[in-house]
């Protein structure tokens, strides 16, 4: 019985903060236009597309692009986009309604804003 409460006091205790976690995630959620730029021409500049965010999760919002990941509850964010065999992480920081970013892809490189619609 000794050892039942010893793991359930650790369970309880990396939950609490897993939840708290989770709280703060939700600041960020609903849909927002995130604006990509490039710097090279040949890699394309000014596309934007729309995300959702749901308790913390990225999904993307057109059925033209597929964005997963997942925003932090500071407000640091990793995302990836992909439509066909084009694929590109980003990452950065939401602040309020909005945030910015860089993004990488196999051969192109750039940066990234986002408002809250």
């Amino acid at each position: 019985m000794h050892g039942f409460r010893k793991g359930l006091f650790a369970l309880v205790a990396i939950a609490f903060p897993l939840t708290q976690a989770d709280a703060a995630t939700s600041t960020f959620d609903g849909t927002w236009n995130v604006r990509i730029s490039s710097s090279s021409e040949t890699c394309g500049n000014g596309a934007t597309v729309a995300i959702g965010i749901n308790n913390g999760q990225i999904a993307s919002s057109s059925a033209a692009v597929n964005a997963s990941g997942r925003v932090a509850g500071a407000g640091s964010i990793n995302v990836t986009l992909s439509t066909g065999i084009k694929r590109a992480v980003g990452f950065g920081r939401l602040s309020g309604s909005s945030g910015s970013g860089t993004w990488r892809g196999a051969m192109c490189t750039g940066t990234w804003t986002a408002e809250r619609m």
